[in-house]
Order: structure tokens, then C-alpha cells, then sequence
């Protein structure tokens, strides 16, 4: 490993952490890069060792073919924890690391503001408020009821612990099911259909890989409890979208928080748009005040372990996807 690597910092908005990188490494040999076509010219004449990378404008145009080509880096610390935009890579020639964790409790907050939405009935709340209503309501507790987590990883973990503060039972789902604090069953990935009937609300949070693309299809819809409310901070793809938009126009699905889509942006004429049993963001859940500072906390940990030729912390396996 090299003691003093060549760097670049691929991001829209740089100078914070081109600053954050100086009070760390006051010597660090480094470059900015601010636009997906410029990336690989640089790459090319500067032969960096690592980039950190955030995909800040989409995929569409992502530069992964630059990143993991015969002139790539080593190492490609991914600002965030998705990286499904990379697609298959070599693990033996390119070191990917991402920030999972970063985010979570912002995430596990966002999934809990979806749930109150739908069992507060906020919509109805505003609709009677505008029109100068007094209508009495009747609000549905999440205390007792079931929740279902799609993938027990940093975020599904922070889910749980907030739905113990509710009093909900929590089950969950990994590849390797083990005992876990506030989980109060962790099944195995496999058994995701025989848990859905039982479910009042459903997370899902699980990474987007070639085994969890089009999960929540129509197996999955098909075994669900009638008025299940759903959460998606997950990655486009591992919710079939035509099936759910059938699930919520029936009223099988009551409600969704959608945070994650097949196409973003969500196009104008898609259909989810039109439903009040959705709440759509713009891929969002993960971006709060500070999250960036945070992710780039984490780099620079890893780079310091990087020239020290220790292991770095978050390797991603691309098989797995985390």
C-alpha cells in the first residue's frame, strides 16, 4: 500500500471534503473531479490508487466502466452503501469499500415518519383541516402489531430497535439468520414467503443483487396480509413496481412509503404518482445534515488503515452486494 496514495475525490460538491482530507493527511497527494464525464481522462492521466466516489447525479452515465478497467484504482471507496451501480467487478484486482451504517438511524426515522403517516391517516387529517372539518377519526397503534424486516442488515437493525420503542414484534430476514437484540425472530432469506401472511408492516432493506432483484413480486404480494403498509429503502428493482402499484390499487397493500424506484427519477406519467395510499421521496432516506461529513469520517478511517497496509473496514463482496 502506498504511504502517501494518489487520491480522487469524485463528487458534485468537493471542497468540504477536500478540506476534511488536509486536517487529516496535511500531505495528500489528490485530485477533485465534479462530473461522471470528466472521471475517466482523469483516471487515465493521473493513475490514482483510490477514488471515493458518490453517484450524485443518477447511474444513467455512471462511470464504472473508468473505476474498474485496466487503469482503475485498487481501491473505490463508495461514498455510500448501495452499489449496485457498479455492477460486477474483480474483487482480486479492485478493493470496493462502502459507508453502510452511515445512514441508518436518519433511515430507520424515515421508515417510522412513512408508518405514522398511513396510521395517523395524515392525509385525511389534512384534507379535513383544509376544508375546516371537525370529523372524529379513529387512529390505528403500531403497539401489538407485526413488522416484517426485508434484510436485517445496519438499517433493518436501527428499524428494530425503534420498533421495539413501539412495542411491535419484530422478525426479520438475513442470509445467515442468528440471534439478534431486538429481533424477535431472524429467519433465514428463504423463508420470506411463509412470514408475509402474518405481517401488519413491512421494511424492506435489503441491497439490490442478482438474488433480491424482483423479490417482492408476485409470490410475495400474493402471500401478504390484506392492509399490510409497506416501506421501501431498499434500491429500485427489489420491489417488483407493477405488482405493488396492483397491491395498492386493490387495497392490499394500505399504504407505501417509497423512498426507492426502478427509474429514477420517478417519470412524471408514472402511475404512483396519482395514489393517495403513497408516499413517494426522492431517494432521499439516507440524506440528512451532515451525512456526507459522516460518510467521509468513515473514508478517511479506512484510508489511514489503507496506508498502514491494515484491513479495511465495509469490504463489499460484489456476490453479495454488502
Amino acid at each position: 500500500m502506498a504511504e502517501r496514495p494518489r487520491i480522487v475525490l469524485s463528487n458534485d460538491r468537493t471542497d468540504a471534503l477536500a478540506q476534511q482530507l488536509l486536517v487529516a493527511f496535511p500531505t495528500a497527494d489528490f485530485r477533485v473531479c465534479n462530473s461522471y464525464d470528466a472521471l475517466p481522462s482523469l483516471i487515465d492521466s493521473y493513475h490514482p490508487h483510490v477514488v471515493y466516489s458518490v453517484r450524485f447525479d443518477g447511474t444513467q452515465g455512471f462511470p464504472r466502466d473508468a473505476l474498474f478497467g485496466s487503469g482503475g484504482p485498487a481501491w473505490v471507496a463508495n461514498g455510500g452503501a448501495g452499489t449496485d451501480h457498479y455492477g460486477a467487478w474483480d474483487p482480486d484486482r479492485t478493493t470496493v469499500t462502502n459507508t453502510a451504517g452511515v445512514a441508518a438511524d436518519m433511515m430507520a426515522e424515515y421508515v417510522f415518519g412513512g408508518f405514522l403517516h398511513f396510521t395517523l391517516d395524515v392525509m385525511g387529517l389534512q384534507k379535513d383541516k383544509a376544508a375546516k372539518q371537525w370529523n372524529s377519526r379513529t387512529v390505528a397503534p403500531l403497539s401489538g402489531k407485526t413488522l416484517l424486516i426485508v434484510g436485517l442488515g445496519h438499517t433493518g437493525r436501527a428499524v428494530a430497535s425503534r420498533a421495539k420503542a413501539f412495542g411491535m414484534t419484530v422478525w426479520g430476514t438475513r442470509a445467515n439468520p442468528t440471534a439478534m437484540e431486538h429481533v424477535d425472530e431472524v429467519h433465514a432469506a428463504g423463508d420470506l414467503i411463509s412470514l408475509l401472511p402474518r405481517a401488519d408492516f413491512i421494511v424492506v432493506s435489503t441491497p439490490l443483487t442478482a438474488v433480491t432483484s424482483g423479490l417482492i413480486g408476485p409470490e410475495a404480494f400474493g402471500a401478504m396480509k390484506r392492509g399490510v403498509i409497506l416501506a421501501d429503502v431498499s434500491r429500485g428493482g427489489v420491489v417488483d413496481q407493477s405488482g405493488l402499484l396492483d397491491a395498492l390499487r386493490s387495497g392490499l397493500v394500505a399504504g407505501a412509503a417509497l423512498d426507492v424506484f426502478e427509474t429514477e427519477p420517478l417519470p412524471a406519467d408514472n402511475p404512483l404518482w396519482e395514489l393517495e395510499n403513497v408516499l413517494i421521496s426522492p431517494h432521499c432516506s439516507s440524506v440528512y445534515e451532515g451525512w456526507e461529513a459522516a460518510s467521509f469520517a468513515m473514508f478517511l478511517e479506512n484510508l489511514a488503515r489503507w496506508t498502514k497496509g491494515a484491513p479495511l473496514m465495509n469490504v463489499v463482496s460484489p456476490s453479495r452486494g454488502y
